[in-house]
């Protein structure tokens, strides 16, 4: 009988281990979430995330998400965006002005993509950095320093 009671009592001890490692990986999960677009800007960088599509009308809107893991302050960030559809084909092209950017900073960016559904976009390239302005001046080569993202089922790419 005591035999029985060690085995039953083993039994449950590993359960909570398990439980509790459970436990300890859905958190680890929700924080590596919650952080990815932390995370897409490394230091020195500016992480650039497509969070979201979402259909409004007959336009689809999108939910940029960005870090800026730099030690500047953007007073421009003007990006040129490419929609391409699911085939590849060149839908539409988009200049966003992603600034003000606070340094160490995240923030959203949300704007439309006019007559074009979200379901016809099949990638979005981040063609170039069309303006990029710190408090302290222009800057070169702006797109070098941009990381790129997607939580979305269409990449984004540079």
């Amino acid at each position: 009988m005591r035999f029985c009671y060690h085995a039953r009592h083993n039994h449950a001890r590993h359960n909570h281990a398990r439980l509790g490692l459970a436990w300890g990986l859905v958190a680890m999960l929700v924080v590596i979430g919650v952080t990815g677009a932390a995370n897409a800007a490394e230091k020195g960088r500016i992480g650039v995330e497509l969070n979201k599509l979402e259909a409004v009308g007959e336009s689809c809107r999108a939910y940029l998400v960005l870090a800026n893991g730099t030690g500047s302050v953007f007073k421009s960030l003007k990006l040129d965006l490419v929609m391409f559809d699911p085939d590849g084909i060149v839908q539409r092209r988009v200049a966003v002005e992603a600034a003000p950017l606070t340094a160490g900073k995240t923030t959203l960016k949300v704007f439309d993509i006019a007559k074009m559904s979200c379901a016809s976009v099949g990638k979005v390239l981040l063609n170039s950095v069309m303006s990029c302005e710190t408090a302290a001046g222009p800057m070169d080569d702006c797109l070098a320093n941009v990381s790129v993202s997607s939580r979305t089922k269409q990449p984004l790419i540079k």
